[in-house]
């Protein structure tokens, strides 16, 4: 059996070897059974790295997200975008959950519970994942600025491949800098998301098509109402490699746009992490006004165009 083969428009590179199953990971995986509760390797497991899928390898949940829950099995309050697909279970009560990149049994997910601030519990079979430690996950990070770093943030957290996203502040020269100090204009940073993806994954020409699309970048320090060298459009860059694909990427786009890009590329110096109340700020304030009047729009453009 294959993996899914995954249209050009999620930017993922398909999974095609899947592993061949030990007779009680098939009774699990593949026959919707349950191990016995507190018998999994990773129910009372607490090491920083990423769980896979234990048929195919796609990514699934990051140990950040895990809490113990006291239930006897992995429990996880977030996903990896798009690594899970929910279907109604036949009890015709709880939600089953399966790998969706190959259709593995996983468990169940769970909401209404409040353990965490998220409300949703994914149950997890550990026979139905394998552990990768957090120095063995083969990851690479950039940095895009396209305006204010809320609307940064949430697109680049729906897209499949890219294992986490933290806004924050790059590409000037003040140490320290606050939200305060940076909305002032004179630190020479930009409003920022630091995007860690996995290559192995999803394409970096993907990445740079979402930001492209998400964003004018012909717009000089400004995208709509948001004025300031804070809102540039921006790319910091993290390797020599990735510098010469941006540029040769936005060289393939100009021809697309009547005016030219202003898109800034420079080599990634530091970065700043943004103070906590910004951080999935959208999540937490869909029905602010600016949530709903200029971030919604760009994340429905984003999921129109790209599938997601």
């Amino acid at each position: 059996m294959k993996g899914k083969n995954y249209n050009n428009r999620s930017g993922l590179i398909q999974f095609m070897k899947l592993k061949k199953l030990a007779p009680d990971e098939k009774r699990v995986i593949e026959e919707k059974g349950t191990e016995a509760p507190f018998s999994g390797k990773y129910e009372n497991f607490n090491e920083p790295g990423l769980y896979v899928c234990k048929r195919c390898g796609a990514p699934l949940y990051r140990a950040s997200d895990k809490f113990d829950a006291h239930c006897g099995w992995p429990s996880f309050d977030d996903e990896l975008p798009k690594a899970i697909k929910r279907l109604p279970d036949p009890d015709g009560v709880r939600t089953e959950i399966e790998c969706s990149n190959c259709g593995a049994h996983l468990g169940h997910v769970f909401t209404g519970e409040h353990m965490t601030r998220k409300n949703v519990r994914f149950c997890v079979n550990s026979i139905s994942m394998d552990f990768i430690p957090a120095d063995k996950v083969k990851k690479e990070a950039i940095v895009f600025g396209g305006g204010c770093f809320w609307c940064t943030e949430v697109v680049f957290k729906m897209i499949p491949g890219v294992l986490e996203v933290v806004p924050g502040y790059a590409g000037g020269t003040t140490e320290n800098p606050t939200y305060e100090k940076v909305s002032g204009g004179n630190t020479g940073h930009a409003e920022v998301s630091k995007v860690d993806f996995l290559p192995k994954n999803v394409t970096l020409e993907h990445l740079l098509e979402v930001f492209f699309s998400m964003h004018d970048p012909t717009s000089l320090n400004k995208q709509g109402g948001d004025e300031g060298t804070q809102y540039r459009s921006i790319i910091l860059i993290t390797s020599k490699k990735q510098e010469k694909a941006v540029r040769k990427f936005i060289k393939k786009i100009q021809k697309d746009y009547a005016q030219s890009i202003v898109t800034e590329v420079k080599e990634l110096d530091k970065f700043w992490g943004s103070e906590d109340y910004h951080k999935d700020y959208f999540a937490k304030n869909p029905h602010q006004p600016y949530c709903m009047m200029v971030i919604s729009p760009k994340v429905k453009k984003v999921k129109e165009k790209f599938g997601l």
